[in-house]
């Protein structure tokens, strides 16, 4: 039987290069603030292949486990979100990625009574209409195939907008949230979570230093660098108001680099960049395999890999609610409030 190191090399043979997640630069135009008749959502760049990546969901959709505890953790934390507010989503669009957790979790969280599920992937759809039809709990629910950077959904029909983990595999993520604005309601929400470019740090390390050792230097195709900080500015592009973010960083054991690998491919997040590398050598692989299990291999043996999580909230604009003072309204000054209160001793 093949060894253990020799059997994680034959997957990461199957990964391009060392970047497995896209990294992404969020660019600084901005994209057209409406929806043509195309769709609205192609981009002016193509960094993913999309249809590479709709294999992907489509492999996925076999291969993803029925209860994913990293996955799992993600979609309560954003879920989590919806008891902070008092108002009820009486419709709901919920978008690739893990949209199948989101819905086994939401137990009546937003009073959410019609619920879309859509994804890239016929056989990804089909996988949730067949679990739809095994139990009668939860929403009224439909299921469409759709991509999400040509939103398939009426302007202003829908209440809320949930993605966990999808979006960060558009070509033009300024241009798809401002298409799932649209698709609010005045006062929806809308709610994601996308992997930022912590993600997978570890993998990467390994893999880096494995071709500088095995080919004498590392590819300079890499995919773009998600940066945190411009998350918040992303949400204020594309048109939302009372704009948050938060970061999580998640851990994940496992027990050697193939089961990583598995993980990622039953999770479709394997590299889908348009111009891909080709695949990593058959050497370098194996090097790869072994510069992690040594670099960060753990006293039991197993293997940590970073997911870090980047949950971003917006609303649609509405007249209710709270808006920002107009500037020069103050009635106090700072110098004011300084007087009353003394100087700062500390």
């Amino acid at each position: 039987m093949p060894s253990s190191a020799t059997a994680a090399a034959r997957r990461l043979l199957l990964l391009r290069r060392s970047h497995l997640l896209p990294r992404r630069l969020l660019s600084s135009s901005s994209a057209a603030d409406g929806l043509d008749d195309s769709g609205g959502g192609g981009g002016r760049s193509k960094i993913f292949d999309r249809d590479l990546k709709r294999r992907h969901r489509d492999r996925a959709a076999w291969a993803m486990r029925e209860a994913d505890s990293f996955v799992d953790a993600v979609a309560e934390n954003l879920l989590d979100r919806l008891e902070d507010c008092r108002k009820a989503f009486l419709s709901a669009l919920c978008l690739g990625g893990s949209a199948g957790a989101v819905r086994r979790l939401l137990r009546g969280r937003g009073g959410i009574e019609k619920l879309i599920m859509m994804d890239m992937s016929a056989d990804m759809v089909r996988k949730w209409r067949g679990s739809e039809n095994a139990t009668d709990d939860g929403p009224e629910t439909h299921f469409v195939v759709g991509d999400e950077e040509f939103l398939p959904i009426k302007e202003s029909s829908q209440d809320l907008i949930i993605s966990c983990l999808g979006l960060h595999w558009t070509n033009d993520l300024p241009g798809a949230m401002i298409q799932c604005r649209l698709a609010l309601k005045p006062d929806g929400l809308f709610l994601a979570a996308i992997l930022g470019g912590e993600t997978l740090k570890e993998l990467r390390i390994a893999c880096t230093i494995a071709q500088m050792e095995r080919e004498g230097g590392i590819s300079p195709r890499m995919s773009p660098l998600a940066q945190v900080r411009d998350a918040g500015n992303l949400l204020t592009r594309a048109g939302f108001t009372l704009p948050g973010v938060d970061v999580d960083q998640y851990t994940v054991k496992y027990n050697s680099a193939l089961e990583l690998v598995e993980h990622l491919r039953a999770m479709g997040e394997t590299n889908a960049l348009f111009h891909r590398n080709p695949v990593l050598k058959r050497d370098t692989a194996l090097a790869t395999a072994a510069i992690y299990q040594s670099m960060f291999g753990l006293e039991d043996g197993s293997i940590p890999a970073t997911f870090q999580v980047i949950y971003m909230t917006g609303w649609r604009e509405h007249p209710s609610q709270q808006q920002a003072k107009r500037r020069g309204s103050a009635t106090i000054s700072f110098s004011d409030i300084q007087k009353q209160f003394g100087p700062n001793e500390n």
